[in-house]
């Protein structure tokens, strides 16, 4: 079913605002604002799939892309489902997550090879190093080995992000891989977001700034797949 002024899918059209809404109804209920807790325990997997669906209906063209990008997605939907339980579930989440990140930045270099242009690997490295030490302190000894680790895989796909889109400037990709990198800078802001509440001390509003930050970032390294025709 088409929409007849554009021809572009109806379903299509109605993913960003289906998935903005059910972003808003996670973070205010995981915030305890307004909305009941127990909503967020469908509204959060919900929202990330509703990103994979947007996700599958791209890069058609670019196999390899996809599967990647896919399979980072579903295993953020992984993380997503573990960390709905804090305290039990954060290390399975981190495992997640850190999976979803490497998935990411094997995909990211499908497109450039691995620290073609060296800077960004050198500005995530003084940013993660930054609010690594900042934070450090506070993350128990039990967990050091995996928060390290996880840092590493996210600064590198964070970096290899920017670095798709700076070498796609003047192309007809140049914006589409914009979006892409913005999307690893925001993954990373937002896991800053996180760790600060973590290990820190808490956040105020804690689930608005993460899950704000997260779902656009997610949201973003999907469109850096590129829209394919026979979406529907």
């Amino acid at each position: 079913m088409t929409c007849p002024e554009s021809g572009m899918p109806i379903s299509y059209r109605l993913l960003a605002p289906l998935t903005a809404l059910c972003a808003l109804i996670a973070i205010l209920s995981q915030s305890g604002l307004w909305l009941p807790r127990e909503w967020g325990y469908v509204a959060k997997p919900l929202t990330t799939l509703l990103i994979i669906a947007h996700a599958m209906q791209r890069g058609r063209a670019t196999p390899q892309l996809r599967r990647w990008v896919l399979a980072g997605l579903w295993f953020s939907l992984v993380g997503d489902i573990a960390l709905m339980w804090p305290k039990e579930g954060f290390l399975p989440g981190l495992v997640a997550f850190l999976i979803a990140h490497l998935c990411y930045l094997w995909a990211f270099t499908r497109l450039q090879g691995l620290a073609a242009w060296p800077w960004p690997f050198v500005f995530y490295a003084l940013l993660a190093g930054g609010i690594l030490s900042g934070l450090w302190s506070g993350v128990p000894e039990a967990l050091r080995v995996p928060v390290l680790a996880y840092v590493l895989c996210l600064s590198a796909m964070g970096a290899q992000a920017a670095v798709v889109g700076w070498r796609a400037r003047g192309t007809a990709e140049a914006r589409r891989h914009a979006v892409l990198a913005l999307g690893g800078l925001l993954f990373v802001i937002s896991d800053a977001f996180l760790a600060t509440n973590k290990f820190a001390g808490p956040l105020p509003l804690a689930s608005v700034w993460v899950l704000s930050t997260y779902w656009a970032a997610q949201w973003c390294i999907a469109s850096g797949l590129a829209r394919s025709r026979s979406a529907s």
